[in-house]
């Protein structure tokens, strides 16, 4: 993995001056933690491309900017490239009737040279997880492609003179963009967040590439251009045809996405999506006689202060061993303090530009820092529970009646606490409302389902357009601040394809929640993961945290300069402060309402200052 980031315009020479050298340098070093092995630039009359590199294919050759030159004239065609391509060798062997000359073993190259010879039609043709820029100096034209589902971020701003773009918001504040916000903005922030709005920025004039789009823009005109969209079909499927497939794409997926020229590891907390993967890579590993690395998360003490409720009725340790004896991984078991935590949620805003998951984002981290210490490619379960209805709103019939987003429904959580003149100017509920129901009436749909088939399908993309595309930002951005590459296997699109139509009398079999991912694992996996009932990220339960957290919070409300003031008001925060927390109320998804709402206040008012908002 790496970062881009670069500017467009053509009505001067960034060649004349140095400052636009020196400009390019700093959005490239914004961007280092993301690539640390390699970094480069290129300057072209009318455009700079900047490239930060993390080595993980063709360590010796694959340098970037990559640049090629057309046949038919002297001009070149340059791109900026980060991700991974899973069918990288059959796109190559496609692309040899081209007679193309191939100077790599790169999967760069590979999307360059299918440019050069089909253009942007070649887009379709890539699986994988990916955000590049080309220049072509021929057609004087940026092009910038984003991956089908979103795991890699592409953010982009038009100013009065030209077109920044970056891998993160920070690569454009670089580039000289102000950070501002306006209402909208806020609404993002309060009324949505950590989730975004599709394509939305959250700074002001900010925008980001849409998933499975891409952009031209010449002079001063940008095109966008879908090339991939989700669809409903009739699924004509028998249930044992539907098994063979799912498990089918679901094992050729991950053994895809070993592909790498350094060791890979997986992420492993003893529930079904992770234990599914690592199995599948410790048997194709096994084959070549080599050892899978896992790594599994937790806090300090969380044995003694853990509390079961109907999120997370168990600890991951058990399973995480019952597993690691399975599959004969070489284990190391991760824990995170109190203090650790605290403190990374300042982190986890320089790493994310913004508020983010709180402590489940600032945890995730701290651990992704600490198996970068040893690895750069790991393997994850993220996505399976949107995809395959994991979730317990996929089930709850309250959910399915309820016309709000389902993991973030209970608004006076967010309005409780802010003050009475932001609310009357921000509207939160009627923004969040709105954004709702955008998304409801885009939903790819088939005539003549039942009701609850057509809102079960709602409920799906809600959730693959928002609540996925949150954990693919936090995943992104936790892994990339420390140099580590998470791959997510169950993001590949043929398995979303394929799995958004499978009905949901099959999709949960009996009544078993995430059936057909049991029936892939059943050859693969002891029991008692097997069936484990699902559970989320792991979060401390010691009360000790939350101390922390309150007092920090304390202290930002005794200062009247603190920027939190403008937007909270110190007596109801102080209210909420002495109310007991909920335990098993959800502020955001699966997090608990106390803890992860003070958390995410800390994060806005560090925001502030930073940003200087």
């Amino acid at each position: 993995m790496c970062g881009i980031a670069g500017f467009y315009q053509t009505s001067f020479d960034y060649t004349l001056h140095p400052q636009w050298s020196d400009r390019l340098a700093q959005m490239k070093d914004s961007l280092k933690r993301r690539g640390p092995n390699e970094q480069d630039t290129i300057l072209y009359p009318h455009s700079g491309l900047a490239h930060t590199r993390l080595a993980i294919i063709d360590l010796q050759k694959g340098h970037q900017p990559m640049c090629k030159q057309r046949k038919e004239s002297k001009h070149n065609c340059t791109i900026v490239y980060n991700g991974e391509l899973y069918n990288m060798a059959e796109l190559r062997r496609q692309l040899n009737q081209y007679s193309l000359v191939w100077e790599t073993d790169s999967d760069t190259e590979v999307i360059l040279n299918g440019y050069l010879a089909c253009g942007p039609d070649f887009f379709r043709e890539l699986n994988g997880i990916f955000a590049f820029a080309i220049y072509d100096s021929a057609a004087d034209q940026l092009l910038l492609c984003r991956d089908r589902l979103g795991v890699k971020p592409l953010f982009y701003q038009q100013t009065a003179e030209e077109f920044l773009f970056g891998s993160e918001q920070k690569a454009l504040f670089a580039g000289g963009i102000r950070p501002q916000l306006d209402n909208d903005s806020w609404n993002e922030v309060l009324g949505l967040g950590p989730a975004r709005t599709p394509g939305h920025g959250v700074f002001a004039g900010m925008k980001e590439v849409l998933p499975g789009h891409y952009l031209t823009v010449k002079d001063r005109q940008i095109q966008d251009i879908p090339y991939w969209q989700l669809e409903a079909k009739p699924h004509t499927d028998s249930y044992q045809d539907t098994v063979q497939k799912v498990s089918a794409l679901v094992i050729d997926s991950v053994e895809r996405q070993m592909i790498s020229d350094v060791p890979i590891c997986t992420f492993l907390s003893g529930g079904l999506d992770s234990s599914l993967v690592s199995a599948i890579c410790a048997r194709k590993l096994a084959e070549q006689g080599q050892q899978l690395q896992t790594y599994s998360f937790d806090f300090a003490d969380n044995d003694k202060n853990f509390q079961a409720n109907s999120f997370q009725s168990s600890l991951d340790r058990p399973f995480v061993d019952i597993m690691v004896k399975h599959i004969n991984s070489q284990h190391t078991y991760l824990e995170c303090t109190n203090q650790k935590q605290a403190d990374y949620l300042y982190k986890a805003v320089d790493a994310r530009d913004l508020p983010c998951m709180a402590d489940v984002e600032s945890s995730m981290l701290y651990f992704c820092g600490q198996v970068a210490q040893q690895n750069r490619v790991a393997l994850t379960g993220e996505c399976a529970d949107e995809i395959f209805g994991g979730y317990p709103w996929f089930h709850q019939p309250a959910a399915l009646q309820r016309h709000h987003f389902p993991w973030s429904y209970q608004m006076d959580a967010r309005t409780a606490l802010l003050r009475d003149d932001v609310l009357a100017e921000l509207r939160l509920e009627d923004y969040a409302q709105n954004a709702y129901n955008a998304t409801i009436a885009a939903t790819p749909r088939l005539d003549g389902e039942s009701s609850l088939e057509a809102r079960r399908r709602e409920i799906s993309y809600l959730n693959v357009v928002w609540f996925m595309a949150t954990l693919l930002n936090r995943m992104d951005r936790t892994s990339m601040y420390s140099g580590l590459e998470a791959r997510v296997p169950f993001a590949d699109h043929r398995i979303l394809e394929y799995v958004y139509n499978i009905p949901w009398e099959m999709k949960c079999r009996n009544g078993r929640t995430k059936s057909l991912l049991q029936e892939t694992g059943r050859k693969l996996l002891p029991t008692d993961v097997l069936y484990r009932k699902k559970s989320p990220y792991p979060k401390t339960y010691d009360p000790a945290y939350e101390a922390l957290l309150r007092h920090r919070l304390l202290d930002i409300l005794s200062y009247p300069n603190s920027p939190l003031l403008d937007i909270v008001d110190p007596k109801k925060v102080r209210i909420f402060l002495d109310t007991p927390s909920d335990y098993g109320r959800p502020w955001f998804g699966q997090l608990m309402a106390g803890p992860q709402m003070i958390a995410y206040l800390l994060q806005i008012n560090y925001w502030m200052t930073k940003y200087k908002l």
